[in-house]
Order: structure tokens, then sequence, then C-alpha cells
């Protein structure tokens, strides 16, 4: 069992920048693919960014790429997404997944879900 808390969301004008970080605990997830999804109010969630088991591979949705990046340190057992030049439509509850198999970029792929981090992006 893999528990997963997701941390650093707020309220940031349009422009700014935030560092979300997804800290698991339970079972060490050094070898487990690691993604972010975001969903607003009233939309499904979709997929953001995710990042092969050992980080040599990374995925972006097409909406993200070039102002958001993705990192882990599994010493810590800890992943990051970096998000920059944020705008209104990035607004959204952003969850960390474990991925044990399926697709990347499809919420079915994933299998453990941490409750999200809420970030709030002004115009």
């Amino acid at each position: 069992q893999v528990q997963l808390v997701e941390s650093g969301g707020g309220l940031v004008q349009s422009g700014g920048s935030l560092r979300l970080s997804c800290a698991a605990s339970g079972r060490t997830f050094t070898n487990y693919p690691m993604g972010w999804f975001r969903q607003a109010p009233g939309k499904e969630r979709e997929f953001v960014a995710a990042m092969s088991w050992s980080g040599t591979y990374t995925y972006f949705a097409d909406s993200v790429k070039g102002r958001f990046t993705i990192s882990r340190d599994n010493a810590k057992n800890t992943n990051y997404l970096e998000m920059s030049s944020l705008k209104p439509e990035d607004t959204a509850t952003y969850y960390c997944a474990v991925r044990l198999g399926g697709s990347v970029y499809e919420t079915s792929g994933y299998q453990y879900w941490g409750q999200g981090t809420q970030v709030t992006v002004s115009s």
C-alpha cells in the first residue's frame, strides 16, 4: 500500500510560479512511475505530467509543455511538479499518483492517488 500526500498548492497571480510536492509513504516508490493530474470544477480529471521510475522519461500535456517540469527525489520518496507562467486556466485541484501499469496519460493507468492540493491562479 502507498500513501501519497500533496502539498504546495495555493493562490498565485497569473504569470507566477508554484512547486507542488508529493510525499509517498507506506512503501518505497523508487521503482514506480509517477504522474500528476488535475481536475477543475465541473470537468474531468486530466493528465498533466508523468515521469518514469528512473526519471529518464517525462511526459507532459500539451497545455503545460514548456511551463511545467516534473522531478523526483527517490531518497526522499518525493516527487515534484514545478509550475511556472501560470494561467487562470491552470486553476484546479492537483493530484499525484503512482502507476503500476497501464497508460501514462489515463487515470485508469494509476493505482494510488493522493487527496489533492488546490491551485488557484488569479488573473
